[in-house]
């Protein structure tokens, strides 16, 4: 278990979801439309959307390559934050009572998380620098982890229609379950206790998450709104992976802390 969340298998599968990010915009001519609300009346729009898709899968194969990661890391940290400034935070300030506007900003920001550990994984920054770099990254995602678990409670029905019928005991149990796993990781992150275990547990139900919701939509109806979703789950995987690479056992953690 430790080998897969190792910060090298990390740091690779982070790139690896910046290039479904350029995948799916190259191949549409066009950004997600929920995730990256750009006005539709922008001019030149289009070119644009190629051109940060490209921007995506550049960066996202430089993380696949040691020497280039650490470049790498950075401009999508860099892309993810103008993404949360210059398109979500305008929303929230023009309509700050729909928190659908807040957890969309809370999506984008996880990921500027997932890019700042990813960076101090890459880059030769002394060690209290780089700790630094991953606390604010934890902090980051579990004050988006806790905004994801009001946003499932805020739109409970919404997303009890995500889930499965087939799947026992019901879809708002599992609403409420999926809001309670949030909530919880982000405590984690916020606290610092536990960590490593609810970063784990938290990745693996993003991953449950696409095997179960997000694929099989795209099965059934491969849109761009649907792949445009796949991509978004597949990089909050990405940063939950990240997350959970920075964290020490508890008990190393502890140790450390102790005068």
């Amino acid at each position: 278990m430790d080998k897969l969340f190792a910060r090298a298998v990390a740091t690779r599968i982070y790139g690896l979801a910046a290039i479904g990010f350029g995948l799916v915009g190259l191949f549409w001519g066009d950004f997600a439309a929920v995730w990256q609300p750009v006005p539709k009346s922008l001019p030149g729009r289009t070119p644009l959307a190629y051109l940060v898709a490209a921007v995506f899968l550049l960066t996202g194969l430089s993380l696949l390559r040691r020497k280039s990661a650490a470049v790498g890391a950075l401009t999508l940290t860099a892309l993810y934050n103008l993404g949360v400034l210059l398109l979500h935070v305008p929303l929230v300030v023009a309509q700050p009572s729909v928190f659908v506007n807040w957890s969309g900003a809370a999506e984008q920001l996880a990921l500027v998380a997932g890019g700042l550990v990813t960076y101090a994984f890459c880059t030769p920054l002394d060690a209290a620098r780089a700790a630094h770099l991953v606390r604010l990254g934890r902090l980051l995602f579990g004050v988006c982890l806790i905004a994801f678990a009001l946003a499932h409670l805020f739109y409970l029905k919404a997303t009890a229609d995500f889930v499965p019928a087939w799947i026992p005991p019901g879809q708002k149990f599992w609403a409420y379950a999926t809001a309670a796993g949030h909530f919880a990781a982000g405590v984690a992150m916020l606290s610092g206790i536990a960590v490593r275990l609810a970063a784990r547990l938290l990745t693996a139900m993003f991953v449950i998450f696409g095997i179960l919701v997000h694929a099989p939509n795209v099965s059934s109806d491969p849109s761009h709104f649907n792949w445009a979703a796949n991509a978004m789950n597949f990089a909050l995987i990405a940063s939950a992976w990240v997350i959970a690479a920075s964290a020490e056992p508890d008990a190393a953690a502890n140790s450390r802390e102790k005068p």
